[in-house]
């Protein structure tokens, strides 16, 4: 190979990495593995690597780019037992103030550790760690406190036991963000440790951290609690968790309750029965009273999670109480939360209680006036109904269900009809006209699209669920009336109805019935008429093909009509019509 021609990528990479166009340096920096894989391993090692490491940019979308880049170099250098080179540049772009270049620079050298071996990482990773905790700047510590985790396994005893020194310096760092740090990566490393060093050593640094001057501190400290406790027995967590449990729950700042809210499944589940059941319940109404609505919202959202963990007299002496003071709280993202997740109480309390306690509140959350809240109790009640039944659901509920039916929100009339099927099916024929059925229509004309088209394919659904005998007589007449209606939108769902319904019924009801209003309004004034139909015939071919009664039509009269609308003056109608000839 020509010398020239060989130097040629690494010249233009050098080029562009030069360049003042951001765009260029980040495009080359994403060619990186190409130019690796031009210039072989050898002098990828020698020249690449080191170039990159000297140039470090000033721009952080290119140092971002660069950071990724790197973790998944490895197989471009030669194998593992040369990832260590890449050490180096990570560790520079590690110390970086950015902290996104930060988080990504230690996310590959977390990736790059498991590839090292023992040897590798006593004499680079290792050191490494090191540098960065003791460095002058806060950015490089906060750094260092995500790669103890990926590197302790691998460790000789004498360097784990200074790995968990060293970590507990960055633990008591005179910084509030390296304590940030130290704080989101402890549990990570408390699960890498043996049971004796955990409760020596962790332990005592999560007390710390939970007890942080500054809030931003101990809310990270949560997580680390859940991750801490899975480790240990029921008896071992009630000794060293049941305090700073009962702290953080009444903790001054509310977003350390927040997290203790949002995390409350987890940690009851972390720290066993015995300490739920005669701890945590009176801590957890303290939650679901609290005096910040976030706080609420995310205790809201654990109520059901939490149920499951106690028994049933605790759930109707203390929880439900607590719920329905929720069905009413002033704020309205607690009341959508509840009614998100209000339904997975009626398993757990059976038909009975379910009747007597839950429908009443969720009837009041039917009516609420938000929205959210509305929708989210619906998209929810398939839960109620295999507790309760069908009859009851319908005799108490249906009256707000069909009053949402025409609700002023769009969005709740969607909900609505993606639950008509499921409905329909509980109900039976019979109830269904007489109750649903004329809501059903009406959604045709509604005047939000999505509702049109939701519309539409509901149709198909019931036709299912029915029978075609069912939609012949009660569905397909009304639905056909709607094509001679002056208003075109009315023709237009019309065409979009009957498309979507043409795979649930028979090839003779697209015959006697479909046929003619498809081919009336192939003639139709409006252009976006004409170019559904001729999508409608495109979905009508392969279903009458199927029948040998019917396949004489497709050429009859449904081609006809194609030609007839691939001559038509609109652009776009004749390019349906020919997609359509074309299949």
């Amino acid at each position: 190979m020509n010398p020239e021609t060989e130097l040629y990528p690494i010249a233009i990479l050098i080029d562009e990495l030069r360049h003042d166009d951001v765009s260029l340096r980040l495009n080359a920096i994403k060619r990186l593995n190409t130019i690796a894989l031009a210039l072989g391993p050898q002098r990828a090692r020698d020249e690449l690597i080191p170039f990159l490491d000297e140039s470090i940019d000033d721009e952080d979308e290119v140092l971002l780019a660069l950071a990724g880049e790197l973790g998944d170099f490895v197989e471009y250098l030669g194998g593992a037992q040369y990832a260590h080179i890449l050490l180096q540049p990570l560790e520079n772009l590690a110390a970086v103030e950015e902290t996104m270049v930060r988080d990504k620079a230690v996310e590959s050298l977390n990736k790059i550790c498991p590839v090292l071996n023992q040897s590798q990482l006593e004499q680079y990773y290792v050191p490494l760690v090191k540098r960065l905790s003791l460095g002058d700047w806060f950015t490089s510590r906060a750094s260092a406190t995500g790669l103890y985790a990926s590197g302790y396994s691998l460790a000789t005893p004498a360097t784990q036991e200074e790995m968990r020194k060293s970590f507990g310096q960055l633990c008591m760092d005179d910084t509030p963000m390296v304590r940030r740090a130290a704080a989101t990566h402890l549990g990570d490393f408390a699960t890498k440790l043996g049971k004796e060093h955990l409760i020596s050593d962790m332990i005592p640094l999560f007390s710390k951290l939970a007890q942080d001057e500054q809030d931003s501190v101990r809310l990270l400290t949560v997580t680390d609690l859940v991750a801490i406790a899975e480790q240990l027995t029921p008896e071992e967590s009630k000794i060293y968790f049941l305090q700073p449990l009962k702290a953080m729950v009444a903790d001054k700042s509310w977003r350390v309750r927040y997290m203790i809210a949002d995390n409350f499944v987890k940690l009851s589940k972390a720290v066993g029965q015995e300490i739920t059941r005669d701890d945590l319940v009176v801590a957890f109404v303290r939650l679901l009273k609290d005096n910040e609505a976030e706080v609420r919202t995310a205790a809201a959202g654990q109520v059901p999670g939490f149920a499951e963990l106690v028994d049933k007299d605790t759930i109707l002496s203390y929880i439900l109480p607590c719920v329905k003071d929720l069905v009413t709280d002033t704020s309205q993202h607690v009341r959508a939360a509840l009614a998100m997740q209000i339904s997975g109480l009626a398993p757990i309390l059976g038909k009975e209680a379910t009747t007597e306690h839950l429908l009443p509140l969720f009837l009041q959350l039917l009516k609420d006036e938000f929205p959210d809240v509305r929708l989210n109790i619906i998209s929810k009640l398939e839960t109620v109904n295999k507790v309760i039944g069908i009859e009851l659901l319908s005799q108490s509920l249906l009256p707000a269900i069909v009053e949402l039916a025409e609700d002023k929100q769009w969005r709740v009339r969607l909900a609505i009809i993606d639950y008509i099927p499921l409905l329909a099916t509980q109900l039976g024929v019979e109830f269904f006209d007489e109750k649903l059925g004329a809501l059903c229509m009406s959604w045709l004309g509604d005047s939000v699209f999505s509702i049109r088209e939701a519309a539409t394919v509901n149709l198909r659904k019931l036709t299912e669920v029915f029978g075609v005998e069912w939609a012949r007589q009660t569905i397909i007449p009304k639905v056909l009336a709607m094509g001679t209606h002056p208003n075109y939108l009315y023709r237009m769902t019309t065409i979009f109805a009957i498309t979507a319904m043409a795979p649930a019924v028979t090839a003779e009801v697209i015959r006697d019935y479909i046929m003619p209003t498809v081919t009336n309004l192939v003639s139709d004034p409006i252009p976006n008429i004409r170019f559904n139909v001729a999508k409608s015939i495109e979905a009508l071919i392969p279903v009458l093909s199927l029948n040998p009664d019917t396949k004489p039509l497709v050429d009859q009269q449904l081609k006809p009509a194609l030609v007839k609308l691939s001559e038509d003056p609109d652009n776009d109608v004749r390019f349906f019509a020919l997609k359509a000839l074309a299949q």
